[in-house]
């Protein structure tokens, strides 16, 4: 008996031996793997876009040469035209108001890459000089990202609430916009997830334009997506529109204008 069990442990031990060598042998066990998303800069970013834009925070920090000849040539609106100027970054900018709104008399004062605090240094020359009704302001997103240095929330509260204190004291009907919803800024990929801050600079803007009587269009609430960024069906890059998400846009911002039409012309 105990012959035998010598026997069967043997044969045991031998076939660990031989499963030991096996596993050895086998290849390792491929891992998953999921494709990364690659976000390409649009063609208006290529080239020596950031060089020009850092030479431009040096020589004319909110680039006032952008529009002064545009803005010189446009000269006052004309009796009974409720002007509008859409004040803002390339969120703006890329944006076809003439497409949106045909026949409007609405004025496009977005420029690419822009904060809150170089808006603000251009907000005299590029909405008050041009006599609107209305100034539709959309910025803030470049802050967080860094585009002229670190910010705190406070510094673009800030900002955004000067750029509205200055339209009302000028008779211009203000309009606050939400920020739209991003997770990520490709070309500052050391910034952290910046969708808290953006909700939190959102729920900050709604409730100053409630207490102050502005109106307030929430594009942040129709664009994003579960994880608090731009659904992808809106965006070719996760921050800027694409012609759906600026369709999206469109009817928020009219509701808007037209609720500040309103309160301007009591």
């Amino acid at each position: 008996m105990r012959k035998r069990l010598t026997l069967v442990l043997a044969a045991l031990a031998a076939l660990g031996i031989s499963l030991a060598a096996m596993a050895m042998k086998l290849p390792p066990r491929p891992q998953k793997t999921h494709a990364p998303i690659v976000l390409t800069a649009p063609a208006w970013q290529s080239g020596t876009y950031w060089a020009n834009f850092d030479h431009n925070l040096l020589v004319d920090f909110a680039d006032l040469a952008h529009f002064r000849a545009a803005d010189r040539r446009l000269g006052p609106p004309a009796p009974g035209t409720d002007r509008v100027v859409f004040l803002g970054d390339s969120i703006t900018e890329g944006w076809n108001l003439r497409t949106s709104f045909p026949g409007k008399p609405y004025i496009n004062r977005g420029i690419s890459g822009q904060t809150t605090a170089q808006m603000l240094v251009r907000f005299r020359q590029d909405v008050i000089d041009l006599h609107p009704k209305v100034v539709v302001i959309l910025g803030g997103t470049n802050d967080l990202a860094g585009n002229t240095g670190p910010v705190t929330l406070r510094q673009v509260e800030g900002n955004l609430e000067s750029m509205a204190q200055l339209g009302k004291a000028n008779g211009i009907a203000v309009v606050l916009c939400s920020l739209l919803p991003t997770v990520h800024y490709w070309w500052h990929p050391q910034v952290p997830n910046p969708a808290h801050r953006i909700a939190a600079l959102n729920r900050w803007i709604q409730a100053y334009a409630a207490r102050h009587h502005y109106v307030y269009v929430n594009y942040y609430a129709a664009m994003k997506n579960a994880a608090g960024g731009l659904k992808h069906s809106l965006s070719p890059d996760g921050v800027h529109p694409s012609p759906a998400g600026y369709a999206v846009m469109a009817p928020l911002a009219e509701a808007g204008i037209e609720a500040a039409l309103k309160r301007a012309h009591r």
